[in-house]
């Protein structure tokens, strides 16, 4: 039979508060690495600053728009590699990235434009320092429209298997796509010279930043043979590329691979606009594959050698795309370029269905689940030239925390010095709720960390520390109804399950409004206000399951012992001498209390 409204079994609610903890904390040691200690903000454990710099194809002055969006896909490539407690603000032009500890190679990598396309590979590949050799035959030209498809590349290894790593490439290298460069000037095609004639550049324009493109541009992505041949000859693989995310896709390449080690020459992505020839099922030298086309990607074991790979999964009509190149090029090869960087150049040893492929590179885990993310999440609208990483000391930060606690363990004192003045025996029930809240949160806290990153900075424990007066106001409310009762003439014993109902119904709406509060400043809050808001509102919910499972099951154990509910104990006897000496007045009766 159940009770009546307000009567509970204590120990049923404590035995379930009991599971809770148990259960929390059998996941902190038993999940994860083992440890108990949550992740701390960079303000409190210091951390990582990298400061990119945007930058245009032509040097001009970024858009806001384009800064917008360029900060905005790198929050989520933040929230993709499960880096929390990171900030990225804008700085003029400049992108500020902070993130916790000491991953400066994942904050630099943020910036990271991954524009991806394949490209197929014209002749072999030139070792970066090799010199040209004029013997060999120029048999490696630009493709056109109505060219030729190029020969064939020797490497053994295939597209769709594990592609060779940045090192040396499967076969003999041999310089076939270089000449001594001709006494004569070179075509039309040919790099413009340091005194060519140029338009003025409008007032908002990098001079500097703009001729580096276009000269780049000019010599490594010319339509003329002769004059890639002389950009193979003449790309430093040491120097920073300009063409980093600013290569034309309808135009062939000459680029460097992601070590520096090789050199290639690679045809358009998609035929050039003004190729009028070309039939759109023409895949014999153009592969029309971008980013764009990924549908997604992760990071896993090499299954063919050791290492870690990144798996790309098409959209339907990218797979259509790659089932055509690679069925239009059996015995190519196929450069993965991202960036303007080629990642790997596979052999395509025969057409591959499915829509799917890898990228190999001798990734460790952690660059090919960066790359995988980048990849996933989308390209950003502009280049990013990153700074040094810079290490950010807690100090500042860990001084402030012990001002911050030093401050809140003083008022935390005064609360309880209250609680044992004014509620006696309820007071201690109020610590001892306190302390148990205390337990769950911080399980919780260690139980976030490992699953979505959570972060505690100093925000957060201000959040905490204001949650602490919510949670005491619902023992208050709770406490000030039970007096209420008393006054009335009823027992402790017989009082608290009426003023238990009545107390509940304001104890959940004081809870919800806050909840709600907290929500909302979630949502339209920025930075370190987001702690604030996030550890206000769990710790709100957490106060439910105090005061549900602990603090009302203490309180009726309490009402129940006959030393325990005395009024001098309970700090009950002052409400119960007010409701006598209110009723005495009224009925003109004396009634005696007994007690304190």
């Amino acid at each position: 039979m159940a009770p009546p409204a307000g009567q509970i079994r204590p120990a049923k609610y404590l035995a379930s508060f009991v599971l809770i903890v148990v259960a929390l904390y059998a996941l902190v040691f038993f999940t994860g690495n083992g440890s108990a200690k949550p992740k701390l903000g960079i303000d409190l454990q210091g951390g990582t600053l990298v400061t990119l710099t945007a930058r245009q194809e032509d040097g001009a002055q970024p858009s806001e728009e384009a800064l917008n969006r360029a900060r905005d896909l790198i929050e989520v490539r933040v929230n993709g590699l499960g880096v929390s407690g990171a900030e990225v603000v804008r700085d003029g032009n400049n992108l500020v990235i902070t993130v916790p500890g000491a991953d400066s190679e994942g904050a630099k990598g943020l910036g990271q434009t991954a524009r991806l396309a394949f490209r197929k590979v014209i002749g072999q590949p030139v070792p970066a320092g090799a010199a040209p050799n004029p013997s060999q035959p120029s048999s490696s030209t630009a493709p056109s429209s109505g060219a030729s498809t190029p020969p064939a590349t020797p490497p053994s290894q295939s597209a769709g298997q594990a592609p060779p790593s940045s090192g040396a490439p499967q076969g003999r290298p041999a310089p076939n796509l270089v000449a001594q460069p001709s006494s004569t000037p070179p075509s039309s095609g040919a790099a413009p010279s340091s005194s060519a004639s140029t338009p003025p550049a409008p007032s908002n324009v990098d001079p500097k930043v703009a001729k580096e493109i276009q000269e780049a541009k000019a010599l490594r992505q010319s339509t003329d043979p002769q004059v890639l041949q002389q950009a193979a000859l003449l790309l430093d693989c040491t120097q920073p590329d300009p063409l980093r995310g600013n290569d034309d896709l309808d135009k062939p390449l000459v680029t460097c691979d992601e070590k520096g080690e090789f050199k290639y020459t690679l045809a358009p992505v998609n035929p050039p606009k003004e190729d009028t020839q070309t039939k759109a099922d023409d895949y014999s030298n153009y592969s029309r594959l971008t980013g764009e086309d990924i549908n997604n990607a992760a990071a896993n074991n090499n299954p063919n050698g050791t290492g870690y790979v990144v798996n790309l999964d098409f959209k339907s009509e990218g797979g259509s795309k790659w089932a055509k190149f690679t069925s239009a090029n059996v015995q190519q090869a196929v450069a993965v370029v991202l960036d303007g960087e080629v990642m790997s150049a596979p052999t395509i040893q025969s057409a591959i269905e499915g829509g799917s492929t890898e990228i190999s590179g001798k990734f460790t885990l952690k660059e090919a689940q960066n790359l995988a993310n980048t990849l996933k999440y989308g390209a950003l609208p502009l280049s990013f030239d990153s700074s040094e990483a810079q290490t950010v000391s807690p100090t500042l930060g860990l001084q402030s925390l012990k001002a911050g606690l030093i401050a809140g363990g003083i008022g935390l004192a005064l609360v309880f010095v209250y609680c044992m003045f004014y509620y006696r025996l309820m007071g201690i029930l109020t610590i001892l709720s306190l302390a148990l809240s205390a337990v769950i949160i911080y399980g919780v806290l260690v139980l976030l960390g490992r699953l979505i990153g959570f972060t505690l900075d100093l925000a957060g424990i201000a959040g905490f520390i204001v949650a602490i007066g919510i949670t005491a106001d619902s023992f208050i409310v709770f406490f000030e109804r039970l007096k209420d009762e008393v006054r009335e003439g009823r027992t402790f014993r017989s009082a608290v399950p009426r003023a238990w109902v009545r107390s509940r119904r304001t104890i959940l709406s004081a809870d919800a409004v806050s909840f709600i509060a907290a929500a909302v400043l979630y949502v339209i809050a920025v930075g370190q206000v987001k702690g604030f808001a996030f550890t206000l509102g769990m710790s709100t919910v957490l106060d439910l399951v105090v005061v549900f499972l602990v603090t009302h099951p203490l309180v009726a154990m309490a009402s129940k012992s006959k030393f325990l509910s005395s009024p001098s104990l309970s700090g009950l006897g002052g409400a119960a001498r007010e409701g006598a000496a209110h009723r005495a007045a009224t009925t003109g009766k004396t009634t005696a209390v007994k007690g304190a």
